[in-house]
């Protein structure tokens, strides 16, 4: 017994020896490669001791989220955020208690004007339906203000996708594409699909980049697309096109936008054959020509003289010819992989583009004609009912539903290694995401949303959300005091010479 005790005594010690020899040697050797490289100057002055600069630096935003930030701090989305979102997700009660961790004090801060007659629920409407397309073969009467954004099928992977599509459809929502074509898994919920044209034409393409007018017809054919967006810019990227990297690019993926598998897909800056708002208008045309569908454009505004010319150029034309919709993005950065001085400081804030843009439409009497779609930072009911006070007739939402899924804020969309299996096509990372669990999440997320949105509209004595206006809610000012939106931003009057087109589009 005891000649057994030692024996494996004297083997822990052989192990625990060899393990501490093992170990000085790997540190001689980080020390001899840090001394002789000269690339990292930290590391060359602090040997082995300096790589943990790196390590510290890399776990810092995840100490961070959990440990040191409050509530509200972390960007882009805060935990409050995140949770309200998590909480709507999963159906579970999302009232608080004990007054609100918000600062409302900070410019900018938007303030619901409650009304001292509040709508009864028994006086309480059904959201409105709203027509877009209305010259169109086939017109869509969408239901619902809260829609899925443009994600792409490669930025997402196939259990993401196959989630959405089927939350959709139980939600009511519609469901858009984004610019990396029409797979099967967009179609199999049975949801309402909006499909994106990107500036490379992924799925709809030939060879060479054109749009492939057979493809384009045999998209339209899927009655459950219902209309067509043409992406000029995005949030995250104004003057970029999309970037999935190499990694991203499988088989399937491949084989859904038509290029090689395994090559890194980067997408023009623009479309080549639009120069001009003319060259816009004739695009649209013609994807109508062929589809048959309500056809509208996505952009970022940052210039604001071109809005002037298109509204010209419509009337030049016939009011028939404007875009069915327009999706206003926001300049503040979205779900795609993008350069930082792109995604940080190029293109307008919803705050302020798009009041600009609902402004021109009205003046030149194209308000009713041209339906705004506001995209960009909308997760909660509160950038919701401002975006419809603001202007808007739907809202987008991408990264709103990425946390219904699961999403983190690990903010690894673009390296393939998403923790929750959203953004990933590493199959072992997938398996966390279950598309029959999250489904259901997606629902919830988009009604409780909705049903919070009309909670604000009632407060604010509304029968129903698309009956906000400026006037129902206040902007906080540098000086403390709060403004109201429709005193920032009037309502210009319709020019005259366009009074009468604003009647016939009503």
């Amino acid at each position: 017994m005891a000649d057994g005790i030692l024996s494996v005594l004297s083997t822990l010690t052989y192990i625990l020896v060899f393990l501490l020899g093992l170990g000085i040697a790997v540190v001689a050797i980080l020390f001899i490669v840090d001394v002789t490289q000269k690339q990292d100057a930290v590391r060359r002055n602090y040997p082995v001791i300096g790589r943990f600069r790196h390590l510290f630096s890399s776990l810092g935003e995840f100490f961070r989220q959990y440990f040191f930030a409050m509530d509200r701090e972390e960007m882009p989305f805060n935990r409050a955020e995140r949770e309200w979102v998590n909480r709507a997700a999963k159906g579970t009660g999302n009232t608080i208690a004990f007054g609100s961790t918000k600062n409302l004090d900070p410019a900018g801060t938007p303030i619901f004007v409650n009304c001292p007659f509040p709508t009864l629920e028994k006086d309480a409407a059904d959201t409105a339906t709203c027509t877009l397309g209305p010259f169109c073969e086939n017109p869509f009467e969408a239901k619902s203000l809260f829609n899925i954004s443009a994600m792409s099928f490669g930025a997402l992977s196939v259990p993401a996708v196959r989630a959405l599509s089927h939350g959709a459809k139980m939600a009511g929502c519609w469901m858009n594409t984004g610019e990396g074509g029409l797979s099967a898994y967009h179609l199999e919920g049975g949801c309402d699909i909006v499909f994106q044209i990107g500036t490379a034409k992924y799925g709809v393409r030939n060879d060479d980049g054109s749009l492939n007018d057979d493809k384009l017809r045999a998209i339209a054919d899927h009655e459950q697309v219902r209309m067509f967006e043409i992406k000029m810019s995005q949030g995250a990227k104004p003057g970029k096109g999309g970037i999935l990297p190499a990694e991203k690019v499988t088989d399937i993926i491949a084989q859904v936008r038509g290029i090689e598998k395994g090559q890194a897909s980067i997408s023009p800056n623009r479309h080549p054959e639009i120069n001009s708002v003319g060259d816009m208008l004739d695009f649209i045309a013609h994807v109508r020509a062929v589809t048959g569908k309500p056809t509208g454009i996505k952009a970022v505004v940052g210039s604001y003289g071109w809005l002037i010319e298109l509204c010209e150029e419509i009337h030049r034309r016939g009011i028939e010819s404007a875009p069915d919709f327009f999706t206003l993005d926001g300049g503040d950065g979205g779900t795609g992989a993008a350069p930082m001085p792109l995604m940080d400081n190029v293109g307008l804030q919803l705050d302020e583009s798009l009041p600009m843009l609902s402004d021109i439409l009205h003046q030149y009497g194209l308000r009713e004609r041209v339906r705004i779609i506001a995209s960009g930072k909308r997760i909660t009911p509160v950038d919701v009912a401002w975006a419809i006070c603001a202007g808007a007739d739907f809202i987008n939402s991408a990264r709103g539903f990425m946390f219904s899924l699961g999403c983190i804020q690990s903010l690894k969309c673009n390296k393939n290694t998403c923790p929750t299996g959203i953004t990933t096509h590493n199959p072992r990372l997938q398996r966390g995401l279950d598309p029959s669990d999250k489904k259901v999440k997606v629902a919830n997320y988009c009604k409780n949303l909705v049903h919070e949105v009309e909670v604000i509209a009632h407060s604010c004595g509304v029968d129903e959300p698309r009956q906000l206006g400026r006037k129902h809610v206040r902007i906080v000012q540098d000086s403390g005091k709060s403004i109201p939106l429709d005193e920032i931003y009037p309502r210009p009057e319709v020019l005259k010479h366009f009074k009468i087109i604003e009647d016939i589009s009503g």
